[in-house]
């Protein structure tokens, strides 16, 4: 059986097994990991993968899985005794300047900047900032990329923001085609296999140095700058979901 809406899901839900699958985006905000876990251990399949559909919504999960390819000493920071320690740590290594984020916002909505990390102890302390989130040093001289990947097709391109460290585009920013190098395009396809995504959308950060690290990763997200138009790639990705349960 192929499901491809939450009506569906619901009405056929205690029916599912082994074998049956999900096509798409699974809804169902409050209840979608208790329902992923449900169906996974009953052998439900879902495309986009669970996992991929997880990490989508989290950045949290996406430092915890991903934080080999990110900018050194990033953190998960749960819980109090976890941001003291990360004061030590980092004051240890010199790091300065620190970025936090925010678990589930979007558009750098949640993206802040601090002096140092004492200064988001001090802010965390007066519960101005919701545990768990990410904490990471701030990079000052850096590219930001953003990598469309849906099967075979790939589009890059760079966006810059000269009134905003953030460098989105949705805040004045603007963008100019990218060539990626080989080394990025592996540390995406890394990034996808670890992550089970079909296809994505890759936020790199690429230092002045040559280094490149990932910032975020997403399923869906917009496509200003990019040469390809929105509704193209949907259909893309919709294509390349339908003959998954196949392959």
């Amino acid at each position: 059986m192929i499901i491809r809406t939450k009506r569906e899901l619901m009405q056929h839900y205690d029916k599912l097994k082994a074998g049956d699958c999900f096509i798409g985006m699974l809804g169902c905000k409050d209840l979608k990991h208790r329902i992923f876990i449900d169906l996974l251990e009953r052998g439900v399949r879902f495309f986009p993968s669970a996992l991929s559909q997880t990490l989508h919504h989290s950045k949290v999960a996406q430092a915890l899985v991903f934080r080999q390819w990110m900018i050194p000493h990033t953190l998960v920071i749960s819980r109090r005794a976890e941001l003291m320690r990360a004061i030590s740590s980092y004051n240890r290594c010199r790091i300065g300047p620190v970025v936090t984020k925010e678990d589930r916002l979007q558009c750098g909505f949640g993206v802040h900047l601090w002096e140092n990390v004492e200064a988001v102890y001090n802010q965390a302390s007066s519960n101005c900032i919701s545990y768990p989130f990410v904490l990471q040093p701030y990079i000052n001289d850096y590219t930001n990329v953003r990598i469309l990947m849906v099967g075979d097709y790939c589009e890059a391109y760079a966006r810059e923001n000269p009134d905003n460290f953030r460098q989105n585009l949705s805040a004045g920013g603007i963008s100019k085609p990218y060539s990626p190098t080989k080394a990025q395009l592996d540390l995406c396809d890394a990034v996808l296999k670890r992550g089970r995504f079909p296809y994505a959308h890759i936020d790199l950060l690429v230092t002045g140095e040559g280094k490149n690290y990932l910032s975020e990763v997403a399923l869906n997200g917009g496509t200003k700058g990019a040469q390809i138009k929105l509704k193209e790639l949907d259909a893309m990705k919709k294509e390349l979901l339908e003959k998954m349960p196949g392959s």
